[in-house]
């Protein structure tokens, strides 16, 4: 046991995620055995999203203490995350028209796929106040529980002294959440093993030959949103050294790709924030959480690219005016998009529909891109998680609340 823990939680990590593509391509009759150990994994880092949510960003601003600053943290927070939403929708339209997955692609022979009821815009501005915050909590509804944890943060501090032994208690709490996130993470190389054995059992190479254009683009459009975009985040405007972030992201990457949910990535980035990158708990205990929800960096990119291609199958001309009003409706779709697998799946309605596609158009490339889309969801979602903590970096380091020695010493 001793020899195990003293490997480095990453290195046991890839060594789980390349057990489960080794089991998932030679031994594919075997990944159903060890499935439960994924979905234990995933329910895990599920059951603790919303109590994190709601309790981390309550007690980070009983720290802040101070509302003008809330208000600084929040709006460079969604200031930056509306960037790197808005590149990356740009950068998913330019690696569709670059690789043009679409051309040929037999779209018209898949099984249509219903789509769902589409929120409109309305009913999820006033969805953010909920009627039942146990109801919130219970489902985990990410922008209630954020309405709800600033309310009661902000309360906390604006009662003074009485409020005190609340805010101790939040912050508390915090500290004891995050240990437990400890205590999971533990487990994940187990998860990651079994999640990717049976995902690649369930698609195997084949996916690869079938949609294999399009497994390229996503793999070309995350790579540049993760690479490039986020590089450029923290050079240029943290104005830091890029190796540490990423030496030091591993984790929350492979936890990301195997869970292919931003939102269950999240206990991980808290800890790699805190206690690998130096930032300050204020700071990652609001900006990460809120991050969950509005940043979507890979969804961004793959509705732009997945539009690209389906308005391609169609023959839609890719005029100038079509590709503006897809990055513009792009961005705003993911900024609605749920943080769980597959839904940015069906927000391609709303993008599609602004450039005259039918919905039962819609439903085709739905159909045709859903049997292959949990590797592709996989890939996509390492741009959110790396955007996640690039824009908790960046503001931790605008603000003064970055610890740089923490963030520049090497990793054992």
């Amino acid at each position: 046991m001793k020899g195990w823990f003293a490997i480095p939680l990453w290195r046991r990590v890839l060594g789980g995620l390349a057990l489960g593509l080794l089991l998932g391509l030679v031994w594919p009759q075997a990944a159903p055995a060890v499935a439960v150990l994924g979905d234990l994994f995933v329910r895990a880092i599920r059951m603790l999203v919303a109590p994190i949510v709601l309790v981390t960003i309550a007690a980070g601003i009983t720290q802040l203490a101070d509302p003008g600053r809330l208000g600084r943290i929040g709006g460079r927070t969604a200031l930056l995350f509306a960037a790197t939403t808005l590149v990356a929708v740009g950068v998913g339209i330019a690696t569709a028209l670059l690789v043009r997955p679409g051309i040929g692609a037999g779209v018209g022979g898949a099984t249509p796929q219903a789509l769902g009821t589409i929120a409109t815009p309305y009913a999820q501005l006033v969805g953010i106040v909920p009627l039942n915050i146990v109801e919130a909590l219970a489902k985990g509804d990410m922008l209630a529980l954020i309405f709800v944890a600033i309310l009661t943060g902000c309360g906390t501090v604006l009662a003074g002294e009485a409020g005190a032994p609340f805010a101790r208690l939040l912050q508390s709490l915090s500290a004891v959440l995050l240990r437990i996130v400890t205590l999971v993470m533990e487990a994940t190389p187990f998860g990651v093993f079994a999640l990717i054995a049976n995902a690649v059992a369930s698609g195997g190479a084949a996916v690869f030959v079938h949609i294999g254009w399009l497994a390229l683009a996503v793999l070309i459009g995350s790579l540049v949103q993760l690479v490039v975009v986020h590089a450029a985040l923290v050079r240029l405007v943290a104005r830091l050294p890029v190796r540490p972030f990423y030496a030091k992201i591993v984790d929350a990457l492979v936890v990301a790709f195997s869970t292919a949910s931003s939102s269950a990535t999240l206990p991980v980035a808290m800890r790699i924030a805190g206690e690998r990158l130096g930032i300050a708990r204020p700071v990652h205990s609001t900006v990460l959480p809120l991050g969950a929800s509005i940043g979507k960096d890979g969804t961004a990119m793959y509705v732009g690219l997945l539009a690209t291609f389906a308005l391609q199958a169609f023959g839609v001309p890719l005029t100038p005016a079509v590709l503006v009003t897809v990055w513009l409706t792009g961005a705003l779709a993911a900024f609605g998009t749920a943080p769980v697998p597959s839904a940015s799946l069906f927000m391609l309605a709303a993008v599609l529909s602004a450039v005259g596609v039918s919905a039962e158009a819609t439903a085709l490339v739905v159909g045709f891109v859903l049997p292959f889309d949990r590797l592709l969801d996989m890939t996509r979602t390492l741009p959110s998680a790396s955007a996640n903590l690039g824009v908790a970096l960046t503001v931790a380091r605008i603000e003064g609340a970055l610890d740089h020695d923490v963030y520049l010493e090497r990793r054992r």
